[in-house]
């Protein structure tokens, strides 16, 4: 499943990386258009008003007609006379400045023919002209080139362009830098996962002798009856079924970050599973010297889930009441219902919850600082344990805690944490 998510999360990152790439590259290209639509505008003015001038004076023009006219070299530069070269190439600088049109420039006069200038001027592009007026009875054309059209533009675009490139480019490399990373710590996940359930597993075979051997100890006849011997096998079993419990919530962890635990799921009395769990964990709230109280009020108590799975949920919200408890434990678990759920609350009156460690109690490994309380094993996993097993039954869980007050240097006010479970009927 996680694996799945990462993938869709790379895939919808590289298509949404792609899009703003496409549009970026859009918009230089597109503003490469309006820099090329302006540029031709400013040129066929500088040609315009060019043109216009030449065209006003008719001495001048005729001049130029009769050069065009005996040229042989049809389509080459014009042989001029030196006025009227140096009238049209003075226009031409005078008009540049006039619209701040600062390029390198040639003309160029002949004879007009729209099928070959037309041609021309799909092949350059970087070339326009305009028919002068009264210099000729064939019509002749006043040509401008300009040959570094292209390096005026991207110079025109200057730092936008080349900003814009190389955050393109940046962004890119981030990318493919982070999705490399991301894999990696993927991989790093799932070995360090694979890890701990080998770990696990190999602690199993130790944990089942040492039970057997504490069994054998308080069974075998022939070991010699000492009430020390007892006390001590029993304090064997304890710790190892503590252990054991541990060991498991591990595995049971792991396995269902994995979804490699099917729920089993059933109809199930729910107040015969409190009943249950509270019988399992009887013996420590008796050392604890506590009490339970059960308000098992649901008219409705069926639903459909996994026994095992919620059963270890009820178990592990109440260890966790006795573990923070204070001077006499006083544990309640009530029922109701709500709309099509069914509503399950453990109440205790132990040190309680910091408001600022609330939202972080059902993360993994999270466990809360204790204060005055030193003694509280466990590695963190136990509410994200409940909360995914909740989640799986398609419930929600949720937390009401206050701290304790303190009353003197060595005593404390309990307040107490209740946990809501809300599940729904199927």
């Amino acid at each position: 499943m996680q694996l799945n998510r990462t993938n869709i999360f790379i895939v919808i990152s590289t298509i949404a990386l792609l899009a703003v790439v496409i549009i970026q590259v859009n918009w230089i290209f597109q503003t490469a258009k309006i820099k090329e639509e302006i540029f031709n505008e400013r040129a066929n003015m500088v040609l315009l008003r060019t043109t216009e001038a030449i065209s006003s004076d008719k001495e001048t023009c005729r001049k130029i007609g009769d050069s065009v006219d005996n040229d042989s070299n049809f389509g080459s530069a014009a042989k001029l006379g030196k006025n009227e070269g140096h009238k049209i190439d003075s226009l031409f600088n005078h008009y540049m400045k006039y619209y701040n049109f600062h390029i390198n420039y040639s003309y160029e006069v002949k004879k007009s023919n729209p099928d070959i200038t037309a041609a021309e001027n799909r092949i350059t592009n970087y070339s326009y002209n305009k028919t002068l007026e009264d210099a000729g009875n064939d019509g002749v054309e006043l040509k401008l080139i300009v040959p570094e059209k292209r390096q005026f533009i991207i110079a025109e675009m200057g730092t936008l362009f080349i900003t814009s490139v190389i955050l393109i480019l940046v962004v890119l490399i981030m990318f493919w830098r982070t999705i490399l990373l991301l894999i990696r710590e993927k991989k790093i996940s799932e070995h360090t996962t694979d890890f701990l359930n080998n770990m696990t597993h190999e602690f199993k075979t130790p944990l089942t002798n040492i039970a057997l051997a504490g069994k054998m100890i308080i069974k075998d006849s022939t070991v010699k009856q000492d009430s020390k011997i007892k006390h001590y096998s029993e304090i064997i079993l304890e710790e190892n079924e503590k252990l054991r419990l541990q060991v498991e919530q591990v595995l049971s962890m792991t396995a269902l970050e994995r979804g490699e635990i099917p729920l089993q799921k059933t109809e199930i009395d729910f107040h015969e599973l409190i009943n249950n769990s509270v019988k399992y964990i009887s013996i420590q709230i008796e050392n604890n010297k506590g009490n339970i109280k059960l308000n098992l009020n649901a008219d409705r108590f069926m639903v459909f889930g996994d026994k095992t799975h919620l059963t270890n949920a009820l178990c592990n919200l109440i260890d966790n009441s006795i573990k923070y408890s204070l001077e006499k434990l006083e544990i309640t678990i009530q029922t109701s219902n709500i709309g099509h759920h069914l509503i399950v609350k453990i109440s205790d009156n132990g040190i309680g919850i910091e408001k600022e460690y609330q939202k972080k109690v059902f993360d993994k490994f999270f466990r809360v600082p204790t204060g005055d309380v030193h003694d509280v094993k466990g590695f963190g996993l136990g509410l994200a344990y409940i909360k995914k097993i909740v989640e799986l039954h398609n419930g929600t869980i949720d937390l009401q805690s206050e701290i304790a007050k303190k009353l003197s240097a060595e005593k404390l006010a309990a307040t107490g944490t209740t946990f809501t479970i809300a599940l729904p009927y199927d």
